[in-house]
């Protein structure tokens, strides 16, 4: 199959082709592709003429989100309506990410593909416009919810983790829950998806559960740096925009498709680093 990947210059977007090898893949950077481009959507689409078009890009900026809306709805609601209605047309497969944000956090248990999203920021209410639009815009569609992904290359959290214990001790957020996923492990799930004719919402990420605390204490263990850290409230690093306080993505498909362990996804992405940072 021809699969077109937006957003291929992003942590996901990097791990796609690997995870495709066996398709022809059509990688496309913001540069090539502005999903928020209605005419670029469908000139690319119309050109390349996918059997699949997986959209990996995003804008990413959570708390930037609650003062420039503009620009979360144009990457996260307009961008997928413009690749939904460019897929129906050609009737394209269209494959699109999504968030655990959807979600406010306050079930106390792991969200599975049914439950009622609640979305508490402008940057989950910006993805779930997204959603919402794909659903309604093209019947043969994936919509993927993932959380916390990481990648050895881009900014994200465990790099920032990296740099900041070169400097001292650390102080790291213990009340947020959630499952962070490795992006190759992400992209594999992806890719057997474009086996699956059962359309519809899809939770893919790491399995487990962990804090940003235990997050950061087990990759630095990984990564044998020695530094200590100590476990803190939200409430000590105030941010603009609200965050799921226990929001682990679990899933009720039936067959479900289950990535490894977000330890695992640690291990390999620690294992794969080329050097740490040292300050």
């Amino acid at each position: 199959m021809k699969i077109l990947v937006a957003g291929a210059d992003g942590q996901l977007g990097r791990s796609l082709p690997e995870a495709l090898r066996d398709h022809e893949v059509v990688a496309c950077s913001r540069k090539t592709l502005d999903i928020a481009n209605a005419e670029n959507v469908a000139e690319m689409i119309g050109r390349h003429s996918p059997d699949i078009v997986v959209n990996a890009a995003a804008w990413n900026q959570v708390d930037r989100s609650e003062t420039d809306i503009a620009a979360a709805y144009r990457t996260n609601a307009i961008g997928p309506r413009n690749l939904a209605a460019a897929t129906a047309a050609c009737q394209s497969i269209l494959v699109h990410v999504s968030t655990d944000y959807v979600f406010d956090g306050e079930t106390g248990r792991p969200y599975v593909e049914t439950d009622t999203p609640r979305p508490r920021s402008v940057y989950g209410a910006s993805k779930l416009a997204g959603e919402e639009a794909v659903r309604r815009i093209n019947p043969r569609h994936h919509i993927v919810r993932t959380a916390w992904v990481f990648h050895e290359q881009g900014n994200n959290f465990p790099r920032t983790m990296i740099r900041l214990a070169a400097n001292g001790p650390l102080r790291v957020v213990d009340d947020q829950i959630g499952s962070p996923t490795y992006a190759p492990h992400l992209a594999e799930g992806i890719a057997r998806l474009m086996t699956q004719t059962a359309y519809g919402t899809w939770h893919m990420a790491g399995r487990g559960e962990t804090s940003w605390f235990h997050f950061t204490r087990a990759l630095l263990e990984n990564l044998k740096i020695d530094v200590e850290v100590s476990p803190v409230a939200t409430e000590a690093f105030p941010r603009p925009a609200h965050r799921p306080a226990y929001a682990p993505l679990s899933t009720s498909r039936n067959p479900p498709i289950e990535l490894p362990s977000w330890q695992e996804g640690l291990a390999t992405f620690c294992a794969k680093l080329e050097e740490v940072p040292q300050g």
